[in-house]
């Protein structure tokens, strides 16, 4: 069977100059292609930059990367009978990159240009390129590791209602009123935004529209968005909530691996490539299956690392430099679970940048373990032993290990990645 590619990209071509490619939601984007229930097509996406980052030594793009031209999708796809209401089921049946371009990326955005989980620890960029070879994943800039990754979209929904639309624009403008900021969401902007084919064709009206109303890509909301689910890979199945007739549905920010929580905000290896989909429409689905928001049904294939091989950090709602403590605060709580890494994987001759980006990038295991035993939350984050290429297993670790004498760690990493500061 030949697979029919429905929107294909340019790599030699700047994101913002292609029509089937859009970095805002909103209902008016023209459909890219379109699509029968049950067939099964390819569809090519650029990096989320958009190509803004290099396969080079240096931090300088990651530092200076335009964060309002970013998190490009490829579409809408009009899926031919689906209705509002309707649930759009989506079926993941492959992702590779493109064979051009065999590397991602991960980065640690400045402080002062989008910053990351860890910003006031690590304020300034770094970055590492990772290699592919297969299924694995190995780099120049974090030496001793090499893992197979899980390869997956970090983004995809189906494009809001006018009248959905204008309720994330509301909500979102509220919680910056409320704060005082607009840092806690990225409110609409014509800065930077790609409507598509509108901005490419002539339709001066409708792309000016587009920019003013379009919802920024950067959070997940109810019709799906920027999950950075790492578990929706191959095989995988995700039932979205349809808002219009033909479901307009985007994708894109192809990740070849990821750890649960994305932590440095640029925290998967990113990467371009080609994901293969089939789509199948449930009529009514949205009341049928009460979905008020996504569902999940993860896929069979994933790196196979043990249990007992996952070693396991904590941290509680206690911020461990000040001593405050916090109500059941989740957020803090994972901040101190990932520093607490940190701290311990600095022994191997680590730096912190290089282990913020391992933490990100590497398929780690992040959990919520408690969250009713006030007034302290607890996550967890498991970490993989066996991803290194040497032993970084703690004393005790195997049942014929001596406990007695003097604890000594051989200091294995003596590179650091690429950092830059302003």
């Amino acid at each position: 069977m030949t697979i029919r590619t429905a929107i294909k990209v340019d790599l030699n071509k700047p994101a913002f100059e292609q029509p089937h490619i859009h970095n805002r939601w909103h209902p008016e984007i023209p459909f890219a292609a379109k699509v029968a229930p049950g067939e099964v097509v390819n569809v090519e996406c650029v990096d989320w930059t958009g190509g803004q980052i290099g396969n080079n030594n240096s931090a300088d793009d990651i530092r200076d990367v335009d964060l309002n031209r970013v998190h490009y999708l490829s579409g809408p796809l009009e899926i031919e009978g689906a209705k509002p209401g309707d649930a759009l089921l989506v079926e993941i049946l492959e992702i590779q990159p493109f064979k051009e371009q065999n590397w991602g990326f991960t980065g640690v955005f400045h402080s002062k240009n989008g910053g990351g989980f860890l910003a006031d620890k690590m304020p300034k960029a770094a970055k590492a390129i990772w290699d592919f070879e297969g299924i694995y994943a190995k780099s120049r800039h974090i030496p001793g590791v090499r893992f197979p990754g899980i390869i997956h979209p970090g983004l995809m929904g189906c494009a809001p209602s006018k009248e959905l639309l204008a309720k994330w624009t509301e909500r979102e403008s509220g919680l910056c009123h409320s704060h005082g900021s607009m840092d806690v969401a990225k409110l609409p902007t014509a800065d930077g935004a790609h409507p598509g084919a509108p901005a490419l064709e002539g339709d001066d009206e409708l792309a000016k529209r587009i920019r003013k109303e379009g919802a920024r890509t950067v959070p997940p909301r109810e019709h799906g968005g920027n999950v950075d689910i790492k578990n929706l890979s191959r095989g995988s199945r995700t039932w979205l909530p349809v808002y219009l007739d033909g479901a307009k549905f985007s994708i894109g920010d192809l990740h070849f691996s990821q750890g649960d929580g994305e932590i440095s905000f640029c925290g998967a290896i990113e990467m371009s490539g080609i994901i293969t989909l089939k789509f199948g429409i449930i009529p009514g689905g949205v009341e049928a299956l009460s979905l008020r928001q996504p569902m999940y049904l993860p896929g069979p294939v994933q790196p196979q690392f043990s249990p007992g091989r996952m070693l396991t950090f904590q941290g509680i709602s206690v911020d461990a430099d000040t001593g405050e403590q916090k109500f059941l605060d989740v957020h803090l709580a994972y901040k101190q679970t990932c520093l607490n890494a940190v701290k311990y994987l600095q022994r191997y001759g680590y730096s912190d940048y290089q282990i913020y980006l391992l933490l990100s990038a590497a398929p780690v295991e992040g959990h919520i373990a408690a969250i009713v035993d006030i007034p302290n939350a607890c996550t967890t984050l498991g970490l993989p032993l066996d991803m290194f290429e040497f032993d970084v297993a703690p004393v005790g670790a195997n049942m014929n290990d001596s406990l007695s004498g003097e604890v000594k760690v051989t200091k294995m990493i003596t590179q650091d990645c690429p950092i830059s500061d302003f």
